[in-house]
């Protein structure tokens, strides 16, 4: 069983940068697909980005293509999210995202997810 904790939300304005980490632990993620997701207020939870185990395919949300970048570090045991140029419809609690044994592209829609608790991105005007 892995578990997720992320970290590096907070309060920014708009146009600021953020680097979200994502820190797994009881397990290496190494053959994990591993995501990040956000979930504003009064809407469902939407996928933002994901990356296949070895960092050599990513996918982006058309809403946030050229201004976040998802990356790895196996070696860490750490999953990254930085986000820039920041909008205040960027604003949510993302969450970070495993699967095991899956493509990068299949972390959107497989059932077979662990999940963080989450960290809060406020952007302000």
């Amino acid at each position: 069983q892995v578990q997720l904790v992320e970290s590096g939300g907070g309060l920014v304005q708009a146009g600021g940068s953020l680097r979200l980490s994502c820190a797994a632990s009881g397990r290496t993620i190494s053959a994990y697909a591993m995501g990040w997701f956000r979930q504003a207020p009064g809407k469902e939870r939407e996928f933002v980005a994901s990356i296949n185990w070895s960092g050599a395919t990513t996918y982006y949300a058309d809403s946030v293509k050229g201004r976040f970048t998802i990356s790895r570090d196996n070696a860490k045991n750490t999953v990254y999210l930085q986000l820039s140029s920041l909008k205040p419809e960027d604003t949510a609690v993302y969450y970070c995202a495993a699967a095991s044994g899956v493509r990068a592209v299949d972390i959107m829609s497989t059932t077979r997810r662990s999940w963080g608790q989450g960290t809060q991105v406020t952007v302000s005007s």
